[in-house]
């Protein structure tokens, strides 16, 4: 079928057709239809994997919040321009 999206080119090696066998027997309609059970299982692994995406993004935007603001005293009123000062020009 004509698209102007990518295409991906995927070996099928052992642990690849490990999954392909699994995703056979989870979607039997497609069990003759490699490239459709790849697509599922690229979409079921997406699925996994984001609540741990959003999980370690909520991590950091915690992080920033607590320590916003904390070191706004570290460099004194000058100090960028005392540092160009001393860079040769």
């Amino acid at each position: 079928m004509p698209t102007t999206r990518p295409r991906y080119w995927v070996t099928e090696t052992d642990d690849i057709a490990a999954a392909l066998r699994l995703a056979a027997a989870r979607w039997p309609e497609d069990a003759t239809r490699p490239s459709r059970l790849l697509a599922r299982l690229v979409q079921a692994g997406g699925q996994a994997i984001a609540p741990s995406h959003r999980r370690a993004r909520e991590r950091r935007r915690r992080a920033i919040e607590r320590t916003s603001g904390k070191f706004t005293d570290i460099y004194t009123p000058g100090y960028i321009e005392k540092l160009h000062r001393e860079w040769p020009a």
